[in-house]
């Protein structure tokens, strides 16, 4: 929620952009509205637990991951999509299909208990994944895999 502070600059941005050129008034604005939504708050800092793997069928696995801080749901969900496609790929598989995610959370700790099905070639359904390409953007995202 925006600060009184932040408001009132918000306004005083906005009558001193009346005197600018197009350009300047949609910059200050831009700036405004930033500040005045929270974007640049600090959030907690975002611990990864671990993994856990199970085998339910020969193309089937259970993979269980737990973070600490961070937003939570989403970044917990993007583990579970890191370790799935890791997982494909240790296996000798190239994509996997997400089944289902059940996400859960205890205090600052926040799980994923994740379903997929592991294939050689693209499952069908909508909820895929290329392991390869999905393991190359964890890497540089920063999110670990198994």
């Amino acid at each position: 929620m925006a600060s009184f502070y932040d408001l009132n600059k918000s306004h005083y941005f906005l009558a001193v952009g009346r005197h600018l050129s197009g350009a300047a008034v949609l910059i200050s604005v831009a700036a405004c509205t930033e500040g005045a939504s929270g974007i640049n708050q600090p959030r907690d800092e975002l611990s990864y637990l671990g993994v856990a793997t199970r085998l339910l069928e020969t193309d089937l696995v259970n993979l269980s991951v737990a973070i600490q801080g961070g937003s939570g749901e989403g970044e917990a969900v993007r583990y579970a999509e890191c370790a799935a496609a890791q997982y494909a790929l240790i296996r000798g598989f190239g994509f996997a299909r997400k089944i289902r995610t059940n996400v859960s959370k205890e205090g600052s700790v926040t799980r994923a208990d994740a379903v997929y099905v592991i294939s050689e070639a693209l499952p069908d359904g909508i909820a895929t994944l290329d392991a390869e390409v999905v393991v190359s953007d964890c890497k540089e995202s920063g999110v670990p895999t198994v």
